[in-house]
């Protein structure tokens, strides 16, 4: 299994979005996603998220929240959970990234991009303002096959 965050960071009614589309060999190439990535050993979430939105945006999040944890079953990888937040105040200035490129886009226009089914599904919890979530999301190749979603 996977250990993974992702973060929407928010300024001006934009998501700041990475568009996936310079490495060779990448899951979510061509696709629009958050910015994050793998824990490292002995990371906590937050240790993970400051550390991750830092190496690819050049940001340091100073106001952020933990708002949902997102189960991903595929049967072309490992099981992921991902621990989903954002952010609304940060300081620094955004820098190139390696691993595609950043962009704010407007929230309301973020559903049209290109982007996972899974993620359409949290990110319309994160547009409504919904209290912290679970998710689970199960992909046969790159296709949503079943989800499950509990709010408290």
């Amino acid at each position: 299994m996977a250990m993974t965050t992702l973060c929407y960071i928010e300024k001006d009614n934009k998501y700041l979005m990475l568009h996936r589309i310079s490495k060779e060999k990448d899951i979510n190439k061509g696709k629009w996603i958050g910015v994050g990535g793998h824990f490292e050993d002995g990371e906590s979430p937050q240790e993970c998220l400051l550390r991750e939105v830092y190496e690819e945006t050049g940001l340091t999040l100073i106001n952020y929240k933990f708002r949902g944890l997102v189960t991903f079953v595929a049967d072309k990888s490992v099981t992921e959970y991902m621990c989903l937040y954002t952010a609304d105040e940060f300081e620094g200035e955004l820098k190139e990234c390696d691993e595609g490129v950043l962009e704010w886009i407007e929230k309301e226009k973020v559903l049209d991009l290109n982007i996972w089914e899974g993620d359409r599904i949290f990110l319309k919890l994160l547009l409504e303002e919904s209290k912290f979530f679970s998710l689970k999301v199960e992909y046969e190749g790159d296709k949503l096959v079943r989800w499950n979603i509990e709010k408290n």
